[in-house]
């Protein structure tokens, strides 16, 4: 993953998270993509790239209470502890990189908003297919986004490698097993539009 370092990304939430490309007000696609699985506010879920996102907000708000979010960025993590408070206290934050993290347990959904499209070597994108299996158990999910083919090619300074819902799927394969499938438009709080690509995927 070329310049993944945690200074790259610390500099990026340093200008404002609300600025960034990424960002929305309201986790709207990932909670409902995640309303498509048969997990429920007692199983646990993992944020891969969480930063500063509003998704935990909103898996706090609908009493979800085993969270972890894992991000190379403390920055952006720390803007999320911030906003959300003394229910902060409640989730686990880790600053790692996901092809070198070792979670040392399960979790019953992962969940991935653009981190995936970073990956753009083919051996990155397998190894985090085989951290992803390794990390939901039987039973378990999976539910992924990221820029599609048509998506933006650069993001925040770096190469990003777009994928259909297909093309997830079939990295997945043959450890999830694909449920739902989505094409998706971010504006961007500058007003851009980015074709998305999602995938809502059950553990064999």
């Amino acid at each position: 993953m070329p310049d993944s370092s945690s200074a790259h990304w610390d500099d990026a939430y340093a200008r404002g998270e609300t600025s960034r490309s990424w960002y929305q007000a309201e986790a709207k696609e990932s909670l409902e993509f995640i309303e498509r699985t048969t997990i429920s506010p007692a199983s646990s879920v993992v944020d891969i790239g969480g930063g500063a996102s509003t998704l935990v907000d909103g898996l706090l708000d609908r009493g979800y209470t085993d969270l972890t979010v894992v991000d190379l960025s403390d920055e952006g993590m720390s803007a999320a502890r911030r906003r959300i408070g003394a229910a902060a206290d409640a989730v686990q934050w880790i600053v790692a990189d996901v092809l070198t993290w070792e979670p040392g347990r399960t979790f019953d959904l992962w969940h991935d908003r653009a981190v995936l499209h970073f990956l753009t070597d083919d051996q990155d994108r397998a190894a985090y297919a085989q951290r992803a299996a390794a990390s939901v158990p039987s039973g378990g999910w999976a539910t992924i986004g990221g820029f599609a083919p048509d998506g933006p090619t650069q993001c925040s300074g770096l190469p990003v490698r777009g994928a259909s819902s297909d093309d997830l799927a079939e990295l997945l394969a043959p450890h999830f097993v694909p449920v739902h499938a989505a094409a998706i438009t971010h504006t961007t709080p500058g007003g851009n539009d980015q074709a998305f690509a999602w995938l809502v995927a059950q553990r064999r």
